[in-house]
């Protein structure tokens, strides 16, 4: 099972994470972490879906493309987090509610790369991940 733990992520997204939620918090928003770090058959099991297993196609990166996949020294080091809004204490993943948007804005502030913004090759709206020059 993934991890959702903000202890596995890399070191530099540990303190961006956590400002995330602090400021998601402090605009009235509850998100909840879904996925930090994912083990390579836990990859390959999302990359399969839509393709050789039934449901939609959730990524486009095969275990050790992933920003999650990311270790250092052997340990769990994510580069990315997923999350989703809570209303009400459920789930929303419609990509209309205007928490996504508002959850983009404060990860884009942070410097995180937000890949729900309309230019993103491929649309995530739950995944954030450290910009490519960082750690």
């Amino acid at each position: 099972m993934a991890s959702r733990r903000i202890e596995d992520l890399h070191p530099d997204l540990q303190p961006l994470c956590t400002a995330f939620l602090r400021q998601c918090h402090a605009a009235g928003m509850d998100p909840l972490i879904t996925c930090t770090y994912r083990d390579g058959a836990e990859q390959d099991a999302l990359y399969a879906q839509g393709r050789t297993r039934p449901g939609p196609r959730v990524t486009n990166a095969r275990a050790g493309q992933s920003a999650h996949n990311f270790t250092l020294g052997g340990k769990p080091a994510a580069r990315a987090f997923d999350v989703v809004p809570l209303i009400n204490g459920k789930a929303t993943w419609d990509a209309a509610h205007p928490h996504w948007q508002q959850m983009g804005r404060i990860g884009e502030q942070l410097g995180l790369n937000w890949y729900g913004r309309p230019t993103a090759r491929f649309r995530e709206f739950p995944h954030f991940e450290l910009a490519k020059g960082g750690a």
